[in-house]
């Protein structure tokens, strides 16, 4: 006689924390790419962006245009591991989009509404990837036990 074993139905809150890691893993995906295109248009034509002359954070456009750019590569590299929900990726993942929020605070006054929209992208990449338990994300295993 053969046993068979069935995989456990997953529950809604590991269906929620998957759902809600496959956001955070699309929205820093979004976000990279918006921070590669601000990065080689700042490169490449800083003259489409705001000049301000009092801003205490100036710096050279073709510099920011080089941390944008690094900043959305390092993103999407990191959004790749996060659609494999590995932990290394969350703790990266709500890392960058830090940083990506930093970056663009810091840029605020060069292209106001681009800044305000990539900073609450962020926001919501770093929601997600904080509300999600690592237990929630990883399937049951078919001998524990259910409840709880």
């Amino acid at each position: 006689m053969t046993a068979t074993h069935t995989a456990p139905a997953r529950t809604a809150k590991q269906q929620w924390a998957g759902g809600l890691m496959a956001f955070a893993a699309v929205m820093l995906m979004i976000a990279g790419l918006l921070d590669i295109l601000r990065g080689i248009m700042a490169i490449a034509r800083d003259d489409i962006f705001v000049t301000t002359r009092n801003y205490v954070f100036r710096f050279d456009l073709s510099g920011w245009g080089w941390v944008h750019l690094v900043l959305g590569a390092v993103a999407v590299i990191i959004s790749i591991g996060l659609s494999q929900a590995a932990l290394w990726a969350r703790i990266l993942g709500v890392a960058i989009a830090g940083l990506i929020i930093i970056a663009n605070f810091l840029s605020l006054p060069y292209y106001p509404l681009w800044s305000i929209v990539v900073i609450a992208l962020s926001a919501f990449i770093i929601w997600a990837l904080c509300v999600v338990r690592s237990d929630d994300s990883t399937a049951v295993s078919p001998g524990a036990p259910r409840g709880a």
